[in-house]
């Protein structure tokens, strides 16, 4: 008996940009004979790299790209990458919600995969009823479902809610049950994305509790994509990395979430040089210059403190505008969210403003950081690719390393009061 779950061959995922079809006729038919006698599809050819940071130059891009990983029974993958990467195209073809462009597929066992608030879920039947048709979809009879109904009920606390068509029920109580129902059910192979960022901080750790369960206890597969580096270190034994479409990088978990935070370091400067038009940014907003530097000496450690600087040009009037510096440590988690009020009476201006923070000294861990900028009226942007430049690194001036980073955000420098016996 083989030892492999998931087999993936050469896979790749070509999508059209724009509209649904080729634009003409004549491509459709094209295309459509080249079916006929087995060729490649002749658009195929052109289709470009995904990269979101470059404008596009085809009709078509590369979802997914020569995809080649094995997944052994009872591994936990972790699916990591930046936005776009493919980690959610990859599952839908793994789940069969969409066919591969190209490539092989082989999978030993039954997959029950939670990819979307609601996938697999009628809207018009209750909870309950819910529970048994996905049952069925899996291939299980009714008395073994029976036997997993109160199991199912409880994890997802919705006990009360079990006669109500779910159409009703909120996203959390939507995301509750659909992991409840996957996760218990008994599928050889779990799939889950991102979506149980919906649930409470509580129902997470259940969620990651179960997942472990499901694999150690229960000898089950799971592919687990996430944004949350410590739950992929904590859960998975394996991980992949994906860029741009493509496999960057295969190992543990720990080698595979080392290798994604490395490649994430860019420079703590960045100054804009050419046209407003051209700077980072949407169009309210263009980034200018982002520095972050040490408050003391040359380098930035845990005892030297942090200065930061924006400077953005404004090209919406009559607001009330402010700047909010959120800082995410390379695990996800939020260290603070703080801003500052450039105007309280609707008074913005088109124009260059410049603003400044500092942190004190033994307040930041050692580690890599990054601000995302969020201005006046929600107008929240990330800088991906070639302008990923709000990003620096805190340095441990003591262990001259940061290949062991100690526990916790924050390294404060507490004066302990000792009474000895």
């Amino acid at each position: 008996m083989s030892s492999v779950a998931i087999k993936v061959e050469d896979l790749s995922k070509l999508y059209a940009l724009g509209q649904i079809g080729t634009g003409t006729l004549s491509r459709d038919l094209e295309r459509w004979w080249a079916s006929v006698r087995g060729k490649e599809d002749p658009f195929a050819k052109i289709g470009q790299t995904n990269d979101r940071t470059v404008k596009s130059e085809s009709n078509f891009v590369w979802s997914l790209q020569d995809v080649n990983f094995e997944v052994e029974k009872g591994d936990v993958l972790g699916i990591i990458g930046r936005n776009g990467a493919g980690k959610s195209t990859l599952l839908k073809v793994l789940s069969k919600i969409t066919s591969p462009t190209k490539g092989r597929i082989y999978v030993d066992g039954r997959i029950a995969s939670l990819l979307e608030v609601g996938t697999g879920f009628h809207p018009e039947m209750t909870g309950k009823e819910n529970i048994f048709l996905n049952g069925s979809i899996l291939g299980m009879r009714r008395q073994e479902i029976q036997r997993k109904l109160d199991e199912i009920v409880d994890f997802a606390g919705v006990a009360a809610y079990l006669d109500t068509p779910v159409k009703r029920y909120s996203s959390g109580m939507y995301v509750r049950l659909a992991f409840a129902v996957a996760a218990f059910l008994e599928p050889e192979i779990l799939v889950v994305d991102e979506v149980l960022a919906v649930g409470d901080a509580e129902f997470q750790k259940k969620c990651i509790g179960r997942m472990k369960d499901v694999s150690v206890n229960e000898g089950r597969t799971v592919l687990f994509v996430s944004h949350n580096m410590a739950a992929v270190k904590s859960l998975c034994t394996k991980g992949i990395v994906l860029k741009n479409g493509r496999l960057d990088f295969s190992g543990t978990q720990l080698e595979a979430v080392k290798h994604y935070q490395s490649a994430q370091s860019a420079s703590a400067t960045f100054t804009h040089d050419g046209s407003y038009d051209d700077a980072p940014g949407n169009q309210h907003i263009k980034l200018l210059s982002f520095k972050a530097a040490p408050l003391m000496g040359e380098t930035i450690s845990i005892s030297s403190g942090l200065f930061f600087e924006v400077e953005f040009l404004n090209q919406k009037e009559n607001i009330n505008l402010d700047v909010t510096f959120e800082l995410v440590n390379m695990d996800e988690v939020v260290v603070f969210h703080h801003g500052a009020i450039l105007t309280q009476d609707k008074d913005s201006k088109n124009g260059v403003y410049k603003v400044s923070g500092q942190l004190p000294p033994q307040f930041l861990n050692a580690g890599t950081y990054r601000f995302n900028l969020i201005f006046g009226e929600n107008q929240r942007f990330g800088l991906w690719g070639k302008n990923d430049v709000v990003m620096f690194e805190v340095a441990n001036e003591v262990l001259g390393t940061n290949s062991k980073i100690l526990p916790g955000v924050v390294r404060p420098d507490i004066s302990y009061t000792i009474n000895k016996p």
